[in-house]
């Protein structure tokens, strides 16, 4: 493959929840760790992509699945010169739950163990589901097409997550934390402060978040401020505004943010809406 312009393009398909689609080309692009309200569910259409997960790197090539699980950090990157293509989409938890609720006797949100998966028949099956969903009208079709694309993939690659009931108490306490911040991104909160509420020394919480989280606790507050800015924007809210509500410092700095984990501006993002 030739390196071409990179470009991105969001869709959100009201039909399907706001279910997220992407279509992306990337030559040198490079996703610095960051983590996505939702799955992020994708297909290598071009190229190969390197990217960090679940403790090490993965290297995904034209026509493997990509997967990675809600709320888990992870990077991306070309892995070839001549850079990666590729189509993903993101539902979040909800949106899995309401399609496995029939899945299991008790239910659960699905985790995937593996970051890449060699499955040449269900890489197919979700390609036609990519290139259904950029098509207009057609409902029912791309409501049952995309609930038996994920329940094929859930039935064949996922596992059930350790309870949090398991967890040790330094792992409880990170999670608090995490619960907190997500509650309410806009505070300006204090390295010091989110560790005496877990009563840890700041070195402590800092290396124990970083090793749980998969990042550190500034960067954790960056995503889930955007997760909340991307709420906002769908939802009609002016940029100035989003910017502010979501504890940036300036719209410029929420622009900044948010076109290094997104791939586009707000502007562009907005664009995608319509």
């Amino acid at each position: 493959m030739q390196a071409q312009k990179e470009f991105t393009d969001y869709r959100h398909l009201k039909e399907l929840g706001g279910l997220e689609l992407l279509k992306a080309q990337y030559h040198q692009k490079q996703f610095s760790k960051h983590v996505h309200e939702g799955y992020c569910i994708g297909v290598i259409e071009d190229g190969a992509q390197s990217f960090y997960r679940s403790g090490q790197r993965h290297i995904a090539p034209k026509g493997d699945i990509i997967l990675v699980n809600s709320d888990e950090a992870h990077t991306g990157s070309s892995a070839v010169d001549s850079g990666w293509s590729y189509r993903a989409i993101y539902p979040t938890p909800e949106m899995i739950a309401d399609v496995t609720q029939d899945f299991f006797i008790k239910q659960q949100i699905p985790w995937f163990p593996n970051a890449v998966i060699h499955d040449q028949g269900l890489a197919q099956q979700f390609v036609l589901l990519f290139d259904l969903l950029e098509q207009y009208g057609n409902t029912l079709l791309k409501e049952t097409m995309y609930l038996s694309t994920l329940a094929c993939l859930v039935s064949r690659y996922s596992r059930k997550p350790q309870a949090i009931i398991d967890l040790p108490e330094v792992e409880q306490k990170i999670n608090f934390v995490k619960s907190l911040m997500t509650d309410t991104p806009e505070y300006d909160f204090s390295l010091n402060e989110l560790a005496e509420l877990v009563s840890l020394s700041s070195w402590h919480f800092l290396r124990q978040f970083k090793k749980i989280v998969g990042i550190p606790p500034h960067a954790w507050l960056i995503q889930i401020r955007l997760s909340k800015a991307r709420k906002q924007l769908k939802q009609g809210y002016k940029i100035s505004d989003v910017a502010l509500n979501c504890g940036f410092s300036d719209q410029s700095h929420f622009n900044r943010h948010f076109k290094k984990a997104v791939g586009v501006t707000p502007l562009q993002y907005i664009s995608y809406l319509k």
